[in-house]
Parts: structure tokens; sequence; C-alpha cells
């Protein structure tokens, strides 16, 4: 059987409808490279590396597969200093600080969550990937012209249907409707109001509905039944992240392992607490008792900073109470495997499904 939309496999140059989500701080090269070499579009997030460890991860790929890559970056505002909010935010941890022993530190201004900017434009304009995509919207015009002036293809999250419809309006190619069940980041910017998000079912035909370009299904897809779902409802393809993280190639630590393998459906929920924006993970105890949705935090990215070492010091006694243990709503669904068989057992599970509904 052939996939019924070949819009995005004729775009991108792929065999496989399945892009692997480019999940920052647990992916890196080793994904990318079994995705795309599966016949996939394997993605390197970008939004935690700095210039030189673009270029080493690039390298890699470059050497190891000669298939389409997707690189992508975070588009966020950078934030500003707020030094009453930052005190607020640490207050409000330090009864775990004076638990763990630790000495309250002076909050930064950074947390290695950098913006596109014209230093990593230059590295697209250098490198040339096959696809570029963004989370949190688009760059500044002149970023994406030059992007757009290499021949990239430009993908982007849309969590509405507005979202989407200022993304084609942009030069968008390809819009990624991100519904409500996807684990990590919500890609939302046009809006702060949590209410706007919605559920993949309903989200991924309006979007496709509203928009010329080739939509792709992210959030809840774990298994050949979801792309099923996915493409009769007007999707051309599907973005996976959480079952990747089980793979033997992501970057995870055997705390975030174990929690997604006893991880049931109702286990997640939206939490501002690790970043300041909204991003869904497993509940744990940090989120449970000051969240999971905080109006204390700073602004993204920078609430992570007082929360490292409380991280690094329960994770040494094997408890994850505050750790970011991103997951998407379906994580029951997956399991240990390597990227490149999952890949491949989605894309069969998939035909066989849509096979049996023709």
């Amino acid at each position: 059987m052939m996939w019924p939309d070949c819009r995005l496999l004729d775009l991108l140059k792929i065999k496989l409808p399945i892009v692997q989500a480019p999940m920052a701080g647990a992916s890196g090269s080793a994904m990318a490279i079994a995705t795309s070499n599966a016949g996939g579009l394997g993605s390197l997030p970008c939004a935690m590396l700095n210039i030189e460890a673009m270029y080493s991860e690039i390298g890699i790929i470059r050497q190891q597969t000669n298939k389409p890559v997707n690189v992508n970056f975070f588009v966020h505002q950078e934030p500003s200093q707020d030094l009453k909010k930052q005190k607020s935010w640490m207050a409000s941890l330090s009864k775990y600080y004076s638990e763990f022993e630790l000495n309250e530190i002076e909050q930064k201004t950074s947390n290695g969550r950098a913006p596109f900017s014209n230093d990593t434009c230059e590295f697209i304009e250098d490198t040339k990937p096959e696809v570029v995509s963004f989370h949190f919207g688009l760059p500044k015009k002149e970023l994406m012209d030059r992007v757009k002036a290499i021949g990239c293809i430009v993908m982007s999250s849309a969590t509405t249907v507005d979202e989407a419809r200022w993304l084609e309006a942009r030069g968008c190619d390809v819009i990624i409707a991100q519904g409500y069940e996807a684990g990590g980041h919500r890609a939302m910017f046009l809006s702060n109001d949590i209410n706007t998000q919605i559920g993949s079912m309903a989200l991924i035909p309006q979007i496709s509905d509203a928009v010329t370009v080739p939509v792709i299904a992210a959030g809840g897809i774990a298994d050949g039944r979801g792309v099923a779902a996915a493409f009769s409802l007007g999707a051309s393809g599907v973005q996976v992240g959480t079952p990747y993280l089980l793979t033997k190639e992501a970057l995870v630590n055997d705390l975030h392992r174990k929690a997604l393998k006893n991880s049931k459906s109702d286990d997640t929920a939206l939490t501002n607490i690790f970043t300041g924006r909204p991003a869904r993970g497993i509940m744990n105890r940090v989120m449970a008792e000051i969240g999971p949705i905080s109006s204390k935090t700073p602004d993204f990215p920078l609430s992570g900073t007082a929360l490292t070492p409380l991280k690094i010091a329960a994770e040494e006694k094997g408890l994850s109470d505050f750790s970011s243990l991103w997951s998407g709503q379906a994580a029951s669904l997956a399991y240990e495997t390597s990227s490149a068989d999952f890949t491949k057992d989605l894309a069969r599970d998939a035909l066989k499904r849509m096979g049996s509904l023709v």
C-alpha cells in the first residue's frame, strides 16, 4: 500500500512520512542519523548547543548519512532581568535548598537556550541543511529571508489555527500541528493563554483545512493507529517524540527512562516550573508541591537556573524530584528499541492499519 498523501515525502525527499521530534538535551546526532537512514527525517535540536557543538554534530551527521536532516532552533525573545521576580522564585525554592544543604545561588540572565540569531543563521548558510525548523514562531524577516535564500525547507509548529495561518503567510513551507497531548514545550507564540490549546483530533483537521502547505501531526502519536488517524484527519506526515526517548540513541538518563517506562496516561501535566514556559512532563515532587503552573517563575528560560542545583543533588540520591521528565500523553505505548527500528516499525504498522481500513 502507498501512503495516502505524498506531498511531504516529495517535498522533503524522504521515504517515510515520519519526523523524529527535535528534543533539546534529549536527542542528538546519533538519533538523527539513525532516523534519516531508516527513511524518516532525523532532527538535530540546536537550542541548547553553542556554535562549536552545532558544527561538530552536523559534521558527524554528514559523515554517517547522505539523507535529508532537520536542524531545529528556538525563536523566543531574550528574557528581561526581573530581580524582584527572581528573588521571589528563589524564595519559593529555599526550603528545598535547606533540605539538601545547598547554598542559594545568584540568578543568571541565561540558561543555555539561545534564540535563533545572526550567528546561527551563518551556521545554516555554511552547512546548508535540507530542512530548518523553528519553535515558538519564526525568526525576524531578515533572518527568515536568508534561510529561505539558501533553499532550506522551513517548518514551524502551530498550536492553533491562527498560528498556522500566521506561519504560512510568512513563508513557512510545512506546518507542524502540535496537539495538547504533546510532550515538551508548547510551541504557542501568538497567545500565552493555555486555554487556547486543543487536542490533536480537533487541531489537525482544522489546520489542514486552513492552510495550503503540508501539515505534520504531532502530539499523542506513538504507534500505527496514531499515524493512520493523523492521515485520516488531513495530515501529510507525523512528528513523534516521546517514543524516541526510550530508544538506545536517546540522551536521557536512567531516572527519566524509568519514569517513562512506568508512566500511565494520566501521569503528565503542563508545567512552567522548569523553564518559565508551559511544557508537558511526568508529574514529580516539585511539580506537585509548587505547581504545576506557578505565577512566580522568571521569564523563559531562566527559572531552570535555580532548579539545576536541586536537580543534581536529588539525582545523586537516585531521585527525579526536580528533574524535567518531558513526556507526551502516550508514553505507555512506547517501548525500548533503536531509533531505526522504531521508525520502520511505526511506518509498517501504520500502513498495515490504513490498508485494513480501505
